[in-house]
């Protein structure tokens, strides 16, 4: 049946009176009040009984007797108790009903009789005790949890649900065995396994981290955006604990990691959202992928910096506090980490954080170790090698010039070696007027107008609206921008040597100056080039600098003549002296390495500079090669004797050599130092008839080619093969 009371309306309470609402609010408040009083006596009765129950916990009797207390009960007790077989029938069932009406805790909860009886004011402990239902001592005392009470006809009935609890005894037991085994695992430690046994379980530990990490690694490159945890996971066994297979783990998962990051990284660099685009709602594919990049640059972030720290503690010297990698293993580690770094300088030029590798592994390019300084130059001359727009190249040679200006021009020459990788060919040089004013268009808007139609007119608006957009797509680098940065770079370059060259000129760092100011001399400012011409001239008078870096002072002397130097009216005839007087301090024996360079000295300053150069010049060094290719080795006798060709056929009346008589007056003078006054042309080239006897046939080729005269036809020309080389 529903319920149709409905609540009065407006109307109707209007018209009760006032007594009537009050007589009802008392009403209300009784009946709440009494309700309250109700529970109360409830809840009071349970606390009660369950006080009642846990007041009737039985009292040993051993524990009886020894309080001084009690004694006169026990005495009382011996003298008035009867055994159980001298008792009645009827005694004994109602002491089994009394034991069963005990408490609510061990009464039948199926009976309806009201559980509370009333207490008896003057009841003394014993018979308290004989109440009590008598139980096993091994069972053990059981825990109640409370529930709410039911309430019937006959009252309430309280609910309780057992909570097992295990015996102290049996827990002292537990406990006791624990401490034993404790000890006796202090004492006796655990069985010492054989070399072959703890072998296998480092196989088998170390294959187990093995499959872990191909797991991760390939769940991650089949779906890195959705596998961002699974990068973090395995970038956390960077830090595996195990000391069997920790080296060997931290490895693997640092050069896994490289190659994921290679693999997953884009081509370009994420830069952080700014408040107002994280505000603004997106698709979920955009949302889906700023939350990819963002996780991506975090790791990759972290990676680097567990490499950092790797190297820094074996920098350091310094354990950590878990002991769980040696200090020998920490130079393997390092190592390791090193080659990652280098990796990926190679491989992310473009990608977040390329500065902080950089200024890592130029250090590491001056490092003792002979290992992880060549990793880190052959890095960076790989940098140098692949870098087209020239952005890292410009941030590695900033780096490089602080690092050689800090140590105080303390560095290793192969830091200074790596400029000569860059790929700089051409900067921006002083332009003119000319240049520099605006350049004339093909065709001006006037010109357009008077010459072509309406329609010509839009179509040539729309190819050039397109042109723009097609070099805005490829992203092309202007080369003006290019042009810009090499000159940026090299300008950094030329501060680095002119600081060697005016404050270090005794460091081992000049060879490679002068090997570079070799290779970029025509990129240098014409500004420079009478300054720098005295220096390299001091240098070489000086005495002080070994026979290669005197050959590399020559050679750059020449470059920077050969290019824009065409203008400058300077006579370099005490370069030419210099070589001439030097030639026989060239070594013969295995280490012929300088021929390559004074090859290179005679090309610079005889083939490219012929019109500069006098006959008697030509004759005298023409002569003295030919005397140095009988003292050194065959490769390097077959260099100077295709030199002597380039002469001959490059200068006219070289031929006066192969003649034994001589022209005009004077003798040859082989020790004087000037090419100028030797009287060359007076000798003749014995030299070749012995050379034509060397032990090595294609020596001999080209001494029968140079005593012929060095035709290009005929019988005395050389071998195809030879002569293209």
């Amino acid at each position: 049946r529903k319920n149709t009371k409905r609540v009065p309306s407006f109307r109707k309470l209007l018209r009760t009176s006032q007594i009537k609402l009050d007589n009802k609010l008392k009403n209300k408040q009784f009946k709440q009040k009494s309700a309250a009083k109700k529970y109360r006596k409830e809840q009071k009765k349970l606390r009660e009984a369950v006080r009642d129950a846990i007041s009737r916990k039985p009292f040993p009797l051993e524990e009886c007797k020894k309080k001084q207390a009690a004694e006169k009960w026990e005495e009382k007790e011996e003298e008035e108790a009867l055994p159980l077989d001298m008792m009645d029938e009827d005694d004994l069932k109602l002491m089994e009903d009394l034991a069963q009406k005990a408490s609510f805790l061990t009464r039948d909860l199926s009976s309806n009789e009201p559980v509370h009886v009333k207490k008896r004011k003057h009841e003394n402990v014993i018979d308290k005790y004989e109440k009590m239902p008598r139980r096993l001592q091994t069972e053990p005392e059981k825990e109640l949890i409370h529930l709410l009470p039911i309430k019937d006809k006959s009252g309430i009935i309280p609910q309780a649900v057992e909570k097992p609890v295990p015996s102290v005894a049996h827990d002292e037991e537990e406990d006791t065995q624990d401490m034993e085994e404790g000890e006796d695992f202090n004492e006796e430690p655990l069985p010492i396994l054989t070399p072959e046994e703890m072998a296998a379980q480092r196989r088998q530990k170390l294959q187990e981290r093995k499959m872990h990490i191909a797991a991760l690694a390939s769940a991650i490159l089949s779906e890195p955006d959705s596998n961002m945890k699974k990068l973090k996971e395995l970038r956390a066994m960077l830090m595996e604990q195990d000391p069997n297979v920790a080296v060997i783990v931290r490895k693997l998962v640092m050069v896994s990691l490289m190659e994921i990051f290679k693999d997953i990284a884009p081509s370009y660099k994420i830069r952080p959202l700014t408040e107002a685009e994280k505000a603004t709602k997106v698709k979920k594919e955009t949302q889906k992928l700023r939350e990819f990049e963002e996780g991506l640059v975090s790791q990759y972030k972290f990676y680097l910096e567990n490499l950092e720290q790797t190297i820094k503690d074996w920098k350091q010297r310094k354990l950590k506090k878990s002991n769980v990698i040696s200090l020998k293993a920490y130079k393997g580690l390092a190592e390791v980490a090193v080659k990652c770094l280098c990796e990926l300088l190679v491989a992310l030029p473009h990608f977040n954080f390329h500065n902080n590798i950089i200024v890592l592994i130029v250090p590491l390019m001056n490092d003792p170790s002979k290992t992880i300084s060549e990793l880190c130059v052959e890095a960076v001359k790989k940098l140098f090698k692949q870098d087209k727009l020239g952005y890292a190249s410009l941030g590695v040679v900033k780096v490089i010039s602080g690092l050689v200006r800090g140590r105080n021009y303390d560095v290793r020459p192969e830091v200074l070696k790596v400029f000569l990788h860059l790929r700089i060919k051409e900067v921006e040089l002083q332009k003119d007027s000319e240049d520099i004013a605006p350049k004339k268009r093909f065709m001006t808007y006037k010109e357009k107008r008077k010459n072509l139609s309406r329609m010509q007119r839009k179509w040539k608006k729309a190819e050039e609206k397109l042109e723009r957009e097609l070099l805005e797509a490829e992203a092309s680098e202007s080369k003006e921008k290019k042009l810009k940065l090499h000159t940026e770079t090299l300008n950094i370059v030329f501060v680095t040597y002119f600081r060697i060259l005016k404050k270090a000129q005794k460091s081992p760092l000049l060879p490679a100056v002068l090997e570079g100011l070799a290779k970029f001399a025509h990129l240098i400012n014409v500004e420079f080039f009478d300054d720098l011409l005295i220096v390299l001239h001091s240098l070489i008078a000086s005495g002080d600098l070994s026979y290669r870096e005197s050959l590399h002072c020559i050679l750059s002397a020449f470059h920077i003549l050969s290019g824009q130097g065409d203008v400058l009216n300077i006579d370099p005839m005490k370069f030419y002296t210099h070589l001439y007087k030097t030639l026989f301090s060239l070594h013969a024996g295995g280490t012929n390495e300088d021929i390559g360079i004074v090859l290179q000295c005679l090309d610079v300053m005889f083939a490219k500079r012929r019109k500069q150069v006098s006959q008697q010049r030509a004759l005298a060094f023409l002569k003295r090669l030919s005397i140095l290719a009988l003292h050194v080795l065959p490769n390097s006798s077959l260099g100077i004797l295709a030199t002597n060709r380039v002469f001959m056929q490059t200068f006219p009346r070289m031929d006066l050599l192969l003649d034994n008589e001589s022209q005009g007056s004077g003798v040859y003078l082989p020790e004087l130092e000037e090419p100028e006054h030797c009287n060359a042309q007076n000798t003749a080239l014995w030299e070749l008839h012995l050379l034509q006897r060397h032990y090595h046939p294609t020596v001999q080729k080209f001494a029968s080619h140079l005593i012929a005269g060095a035709p290009t036809e005929g019988s005395g020309a050389l071998p195809l093969d030879l002569s293209q080389r």
